[in-house]
């Protein structure tokens, strides 16, 4: 498997804002890659400076072989890129938008058609995009950067602001696309999302990559807590504590008794030997976890 993408020591600031600050890293072929960070973290500038969409300051970009800036004519033909927003011509069709981007590269209409079919739209080929829903936008928004069968897909935030069925709905999509060869690269502020999808992902903030690697492996590597609930009430804390041992800690919120303890077999066989297991919990640490650690948990606008 050779490297798709090449980025090295990437710098770009705006004024006083380092944006992207030293981001180095590469993506196999076939892989799908998250880049994931909070609100500014410097995610979109990086996608845009791969994509030949903005100029670095300095550092170096590889993307296939080629630098992407200046625009690149040989490249363009070679990625797909789905922007942040989804942007389309007014008052035409999901076919007739589809139609017209493939002329952009000389593909036939039929083959623009089989691809609202690839992305589930055939049943919306004659609705104005101004009237599709939030999911059916992005999809047709994804199909007009697939169309011209590129071999690397860049994707900035393509669930946002999409229902949670819309969204599971996309992320089966974006499988099939990736299980299909294509190299998909992708930014999310979604945990899950990235959790779900991605063979590896660099979190972000601050313009810098803190962490890189498959998220199992983040996961592992965080020292974090087993969380056990059992419903409230169905032990008293005192005895909670005392059945936990000292190492763990016992929070009664009302609604639930929750152990959080780094010895979790123990207590589950002691739990068990009680009978205590009915409608119990069992929450070990998320890539969510490792991104809180890294990024803080203040809000960000």
């Amino acid at each position: 498997m050779g490297q798709t993408i090449i980025v090295q020591d990437l710098q770009k600031r705006y004024g006083d804002v380092h944006a992207v600050d030293g981001v180095s890293f590469s993506v196999e072929q076939g892989e799908f890659f998250g880049i994931l960070g909070p609100n500014g973290a410097g995610k979109t500038t990086t996608l845009e400076i791969i994509e030949g969409l903005r100029e670095a300051d300095s550092g170096t970009v590889e993307v296939l072989g080629m630098s992407p800036w200046p625009r690149n004519s040989r490249l363009l033909p070679k990625i797909g890129v789905q922007l942040q927003a989804s942007s389309f011509f007014e008052r035409l069709t999901a076919r007739e938008q589809i139609r017209t981007f493939a002329s952009l590269y000389g593909i036939p209409a039929k083959k623009a058609d089989d691809m609202l079919s690839v992305v589930g739209m055939e049943d919306k080929a004659g609705t104005r995009s101004e009237q599709l829903s939030g999911g059916q936008a992005q999809r047709l928004s994804i199909a007009c950067a697939l169309v011209h069968e590129p071999e690397v897909l860049f994707l900035d935030e393509p669930s946002a602001s999409l229902d949670p069925q819309a969204r599971r709905n996309l992320w089966d999509l974006l499988r099939a696309i990736n299980d299909a060869g294509r190299t998909v690269v992708l930014t999310t502020h979604h945990l899950d999302e990235a959790e779900s999808l991605c063979d590896r992902v660099a979190i972000m903030d601050h313009g810098k990559i803190l962490e890189l690697g498959p998220p199992a492996a983040l996961v592992r590597g965080l020292d974090s807590a087993t969380h056990i609930s059992l419903a409230a009430g169905t032990l008293t804390v005192p005895a909670a504590q005392e059945l936990a041992g000292p190492d763990a800690s016992v929070v009664d919120d009302g609604v639930s008794l929750t152990f959080a303890t780094h010895a979790p077999a123990p207590l589950l066989t002691a739990l068990a030997e009680r009978n205590l297991l009915t409608g119990i919990s069992v929450r070990g640490a998320t890539l969510e976890d490792v991104f809180l650690q890294l990024t803080g948990r203040e809000y960000r606008a």
